[in-house]
């Protein structure tokens, strides 16, 4: 019995964020019902992220919705209006991700939510949060970690950087499940409810708590290094380096040591430990023309054998046939109800030393009406 097995979630919310934080409850063995406009449904479904298309709707959507049934009704029609009451009234988990006022206009905000279902736990994500001049903000992840300095510690010094992920939309929607989680766990102690606040903006402050925690103590804003930059608070070798046949990342380490090993005479000038950091554009320019010289094979096997931090950079489709990838058992295979296949991630948790895995894939829109109604609402 998973953890979170005979919990039920009632999930108004689309696109990413919210939604990563019901798939997360959805592998722990929660019933997440997905609420979906007749029609359109979630608009992940057919805002294409990639030009990859899959049985009709968005990759994206399929990946970050399988293990969930999708409840299609309109909040603006009165009988459908009185499932959705019903549902919430039996959930122990209601959640969204709209703009701040969305939910007051439909009649489901916490307050609303809360007399239908006083020990309700009731979880939102914003963009910016309830209150200030950016509360209604389109709460997109590049304009986030735009707004939010992030793009200034990714990429090598000049203009900023983007992270290769919707990375904010991600964390929101673990810090959204992480406070939910908080407070199933208090309710079962004293059957209070709750109401879980995340805002993008503050997740993306979060996940800069070393950067953000040390400007406050110097006052100086990061500066990433020239070239290999892979930590604006790291001297040299931290970065990922060309070789002659690809490329490999180089973590923390002595410069002159390396020297010795790398047959790299130049980097034994550099004695003083400080000259790491406060000289490492010119030490990575250094380190960087040497290890051109040699295969990443050739240089990972000096390094490893003495015990230096460093690895080879991997494409996926070079991970994939590692041995090191295929014995964790990340990838699992979903099947839709129409008979649609695809491989996806699993769960990274593990309990009991058991892997949470789910053979169900992401829903068509509307598909589990009569089931619900037929075992949730005909018992209302």
């Amino acid at each position: 019995m998973r953890p979170l097995e005979d919990y039920l979630i009632v999930d108004f919310s689309q696109f990413l964020s919210g939604p990563s934080a019901s798939l997360k409850m959805a592998d722990l063995g929660a019933r997440v019902i997905k609420i979906e406009k007749p029609v359109t449904g979630d608009i992940c479904r057919h805002l294409y992220t990639s030009n990859v298309i899959m049985n009709g709707e968005s990759s994206v959507f399929h990946a970050i919705n399988r293990n969930k049934e999708s409840f299609s009704a309109d909040i603006k029609n009165e009988e459908d209006r009185k499932q959705i009451i019903e549902l919430i009234k039996k959930a122990d988990v209601v959640m969204h991700n709209f703009r701040p006022g969305v939910m007051e206009r439909l009649g489901f905000d916490y307050a609303s939510v809360k007399k239908l279902n006083p020990s309700v736990v009731y979880g939102e994500i914003s963009g910016y949060g309830n209150e200030g001049p950016w509360k209604d903000k389109p709460g997109q992840d590049l304009l986030l970690q735009s707004l939010s300095g992030l793009t200034w510690l990714s990429g090598n010094a000049g203009g900023p950087t983007p992270m290769g992920l919707s990375i904010i939309d991600m964390l929101a929607g673990n810090h959204l499940a992480q406070g939910i989680l908080a407070c199933l766990l208090r309710r079962t102690i004293s059957g209070e409810g709750a109401l879980v606040q995340v805002s993008m903006l503050e997740s993306a402050y979060d996940f800069q708590f070393e950067a953000i925690t040390t400007y406050y103590y110097d006052g100086k804003l990061p500066e990433r290094s020239e070239k290999n930059n892979a930590h604006a608070y790291l001297g040299a070798p931290y970065g990922i380096y060309q070789t002659a046949d690809g490329f490999m990342a180089l973590a923390m380490g002595s410069i002159p040591q390396l020297g010795n090993l790398l047959s790299c005479e130049p980097l034994l000038a550099y004695t003083d430990v400080a000259s790491a950091f406060h000289l490492r554009d010119e030490i990575k320019a250094i380190l960087a023309a040497h290890l051109q010289t040699q295969t990443s094979e050739y240089w990972l096997n000096i390094l490893q054998k003495a015990d230096i931090w460093c690895a080879e950079v991997l494409s996926w489709d070079k991970l994939m046939e590692q041995d090191g990838f295929q014995v964790l058992d990340m990838i699992q295979e979903v099947t839709m109800n129409d008979g649609f296949k695809y491989r996806t991630t699993r769960s990274p948790i593990r309990i009991d030393g058991e892997l949470l895995t789910s053979e169900k894939g992401s829903p068509k829109l509307g598909e589990d009406n009569d089931q619900i109604i037929n075992q949730l609402l005909n018992k209302a």
